[in-house]
């Protein structure tokens, strides 16, 4: 028979209970403190269900009534240099917070309602309005907080997609030799997420200073609990991560804030990650002004099992039984915010004309203007202002031969030799002596602290490296393996990363550089072999360069590292092997935002390409001497940086356009640009623009048939014959 020994986790996993000692003893400002923000929270969040029942919030209203404990107890004892986020029911994590910021602890007495505090009270009700003087200027509502002198990071609407950020904020708090932390909230639907367990896994790995703190407020919408998971008490999955644990009643203001400061410790002592589980209740529905047994999910009786055990309530009732207030001065803490916020609400509000009595709407003046609909997408690019700009036909430096990968590998260490703040991370970039394809070989001999192989979890480091950004101190350059690999982690690149700057009001910088290789032709299959450019160029927020060239790779991967926007630097394999002619020892030029090269220059035709179908093209004019066209190298891809006047200066001389990219016909990015140069120059095109794709097909292993999937010299010689016949 084989034998059995009983396993015990090598994190502790603990239940902390307050018990009438516990309250007997706490200190007394304390209780105070906890009081009076846990009421300006609801008596805000009553307000803004009272709007939202009027129609005058537009979009949703994720009130926190019932769980203001969580957020009062757990946020008290951070620090403004702490940081939070959490997900789109937040107003209550993001208003403790904001609150911490800007009041001074008072001894002997409530905590004063100062005008900081309303100022918070203010902006955040317009921002949650949608109005020019919210937090995020109208744009985030409800679902998008941030402040981020106050170290509130940012609330997410997508379930789950805020965490790998917070291991970024946390990455950076300790890289830069702190002691601070970071807390990132979310509920128990959002623990059965990829996202989320790879952050578990990657916090513990590093030892990141943050701190995952779940409400479990047990419905993901209308879903209970123990309809999603065999193991309602959800913070047992820390200790499968090795992550010190603990479950708290989340109603008990008291004991959340014990566990966080037993949580607190641990961090702050650099022992890495913490799990903290709420057990708490939402008194409404996952949006508005009705409780869930309207909608058929619960019963009003366990709906007042809950409300029986408010938090308010208990903590009204400590300090009454303490004799730390009077019934009178609670009651008046009640009662100012309920007047700050009705004052407040008629400062944003006007009665409608020829409306019913009572009917009131939002006053014209206090909306954004709607030219402001696109400003602040991305940046300005003010920071390249000082650049030293270089093109290889005008540069007087020495030169040689130098094989493609090599200079990708020179140039970041170059980077991370100039500046510090430089972060390389990525599977495998810190081993075989330089990834795999050997990019990292130079960074990797010389700063190997800075070079961080990660486990395989794109969602994760792709987050980490969007929160690094958003933070500032540190600038990620993430490295995927191969292009194929964005959709597994599209939430971070397209929902977080892409969108930040834009959704959180226009002016947070994200300096985040993502690299990665297209590997069309290597026989790696469907899942290895796409080329992204026409999803990628869809985004707004991202920009897209595709260097074709060793000396282009320099000044192109200079700018993306320079610029504050997230850039995604394409790399394809076939370059990796050429040679090309590259600097000898100058590696700080740079080459221009939404500036194309001409490769070559003809009459007959316009021939617009990127990467390696760059040489595709040259080789193919080269078998078809017959037609002389322009050959030009987009280099920048996405909308707001492609060089428009380059293109419109062949197109108005030939008055025909060949595009040429290598991947599958489904996502070309040659699609959209067609349909663009047809809208801004239909009068200088004498004939329907032609397009050089590959097949309908993704790659497959089978080299006949990847060869029949993928565009290279022969299709787009079969292109330019076909011309000079039409």
């Amino acid at each position: 028979m084989p034998s059995h020994e009983d396993l015990s986790a090598a994190a502790p996993w603990v239940q902390l209970s307050t018990n009438a000692e516990d309250w007997a003893t706490a200190d007394p400002d304390l209780l105070r403190t906890l009081f009076s923000r846990t009421q300006w929270i609801r008596s805000f969040e009553e307000y803004v269900l009272e709007l939202a029942g009027q129609g005058l919030v537009h979009g949703p209203a994720h009130s926190s009534i019932g769980q203001e404990a969580g957020a009062a107890g757990s946020i008290l004892p951070l620090r403004s240099d702490d940081f939070v986020n959490g997900s789109h029911r937040g107003h209550h994590q993001f208003l403790a917070k904001a609150f911490g910021h800007v009041t001074l602890a008072k001894s002997g007495s409530l905590p004063e309602l100062t005008q900081d505090v309303r100022e918070v009270l203010r902006r955040t009700l317009a921002e949650i309005c949608g109005l020019a003087d919210g937090f995020c200027r109208g744009r985030g509502g409800s679902m998008h907080l941030q402040w981020r002198e106050a170290g509130a990071m940012g609330t997410n609407a997508i379930v789950g997609g805020g965490v790998p950020q917070a291991a970024g904020f946390a990455f950076n708090q300790k890289r830069s030799g702190t002691d601070a932390v970071t807390v990132t909230y979310f509920g128990d639907g959002a623990v059965n997420i990829g996202s989320v367990l790879e952050s578990f896994n990657l916090a513990a790995a590093w030892k990141l200073p943050v701190c995952f703190f779940i409400e479990n407020n047990q419905y993901a919408v209308s879903t209970p609990v123990a309809a999603a998971t065999a193991e309602t008490r959800v913070s047992a999955r820390g200790p499968g991560f090795n992550i010190p644990s603990w479950r708290v009643d989340g109603m008990d203001a008291l004991a959340v804030h014990l566990a966080m400061t037993e949580a607190l410790e641990h961090m702050r002592a650099g022992n890495g990650p913490t799990i903290i589980e709420a057990d708490l209740y939402r008194y409404f529905h996952q949006n508005g002004p009705y409780p869930g047994s309207a909608f058929g999910y619960r019963d009003k009786a366990e709906e007042k099992l809950w409300r029986d055990r408010d938090p308010l309530l208990q903590l009204r009732e400590h300090l009454l039984a303490r004799e730390l207030c009077t019934e009178a001065e609670l009651q008046g803490v009640a009662d100012e915010v309920d007047q700050v916020m009705k004052d407040i609400g008629d400062a944003l509000l006007e009665p409608v004309p020829d409306g019913k009595p009572g009917q009131r709407r939002i006053i014209g003046s206090l909306w954004p203007d709607p030219g402001f609909v696109d400003v602040g997408i991305r940046g300005d690019l003010s920071e390249l202002e000082s650049s030293r700009y270089e093109e290889l036909d005008t540069y007087d430096g020495e030169l040689a031969e130098r094989k493609f990968i090599d200079v990708v590998s020179d140039v970041m260490a170059r980077r991370m030799e100039t500046d510090e703040s430089v972060i390389v991370l990525g599977e495998d970039v810190n081993g075989l002596k330089g990834g795999t394809n050997g990019a990292t070989k130079r960074p990797l001999e010389l700063f190997p602290d800075r070079v961080l192989g990660t486990p395989i979890s794109e969602n994760a480091f792709a987050g980490l490296g969007g929160g690094m950004a958003l933070d500032g101190r540190f600038r990620p350059v993430v490295e995927f393996m191969y292009a194929d690999f964005m959709w597994v982690a599209a939430d971070q690149l397209f929902n977080q990363v892409a969108k930040a700057r834009h959704m959180f009001g226009g002016d947070n910088d994200v300096p985040f550089v993502l690299r990665s290789k297209l590997a069309a032709g290597t026989g790696y299959g469907s899942q290895h072999s796409m080329d992204p450019a026409g999803v990628l160029t869809t985004a707004p927020g991202l920009r897209v360069v595709a260097p074709s060239t060793p000396f282009d790779y320099v000044g192109l991967m200079n700018t993306a590292m320079a610029c504050n926007d997230p850039v995604v630097v394409l790399e394809h394999v076939d370059l990796y092997a050429a040679v090309g002619t590259a600097p000898v020892d100058d590696l700080d030029y740079r080459i221009p935002v939404g500036k194309a090269a001409v490769r070559r220059e003809g009459s007959d035709l316009t021939v617009i390409s990127y990467l390696s179908m760059v040489g595709h093209c040259a080789e193919a004019l080269d078998q078809v001497p017959e037609v002389s066209a322009d050959l030009i190298d987009l280099r920048w891809l996405d909308r707001a940086s492609i060089d428009w006047d380059t293109i419109e200066a062949s197109v108005r001389k030939t008055n025909r356009v060949l595009i040429v990219e290598q991947g599958a016909i489904g996502t070309s990015y040659g699609r959209w640009l067609a349909d663009e140069i047809q809208l801004r120059l239909f009068d200088w095109l004498d004939a329907p623009i032609e397009r050089v794709t590959g097949a309908e097909a993704s790659p497959s292993i089978s080299k006949v048939l990847e060869r029949a999937a993928i565009a290279r010299t022969e299709e787009v010689v079969a292109a330019l014959r076909a011309v000079t016949t039409s």
